[in-house]
């Protein structure tokens, strides 16, 4: 799971920058058009957007960039359906990366998901082996 890159955005030039301040004066709606059609956006994105148009009505040069959420152990070990001892292990043998916080572990959502996407495949080839033994010509005793 890759990020995308951060994006950098010069300021406004004065002009825009104060046209856009006084836009954004006493405004909590923010409705956006995408290919013509009017979207309404949930609080939360309303709240990042506001933010990102007020940084550039004060001619602010602003980056925009995703973060990668860091799960504690037990986080993370809920996500993968396995124990909290286990995912330790796990990390103590190198299987899972793991960052560390002062003394507390950190593990990226991506390499969870990684290696839970490393797990079905490894069971779906076991299965495949399993089939092509069972197959014909081999006749399984009682049968």
């Amino acid at each position: 799971m890759a990020l995308i890159a951060p994006r950098v955005t010069a300021g406004l030039p004065a002009d825009d920058a104060r046209n856009l301040a006084r836009s954004l004066q006493d405004s909590d709606d923010i409705t956006v058009f995408v290919d013509g059609t009017v979207h309404r956006l949930p609080n939360q994105a309303r709240d990042a957007v506001v933010d990102l148009l007020a940084r550039l009505s004060r001619g602010e040069t602003v980056t925009v960039s995703s973060v990668e959420e860091m799960l504690t152990t037990s986080q993370a070990a809920e996500l993968a359906g396995i124990s909290h001892t286990y995912l330790r292990n796990m990390t103590d043998r190198g299987e899972i990366p793991v960052e560390y916080r002062g003394t507390h572990r950190r593990i990226r959502q991506a390499a969870i998901i990684a290696w839970l996407e490393t797990q079905k495949r490894k069971q779906a080839e076991a299965t495949i082996e399993d089939d092509s033994r069972d197959g014909p010509g081999n006749d399984a005793p009682g049968g």
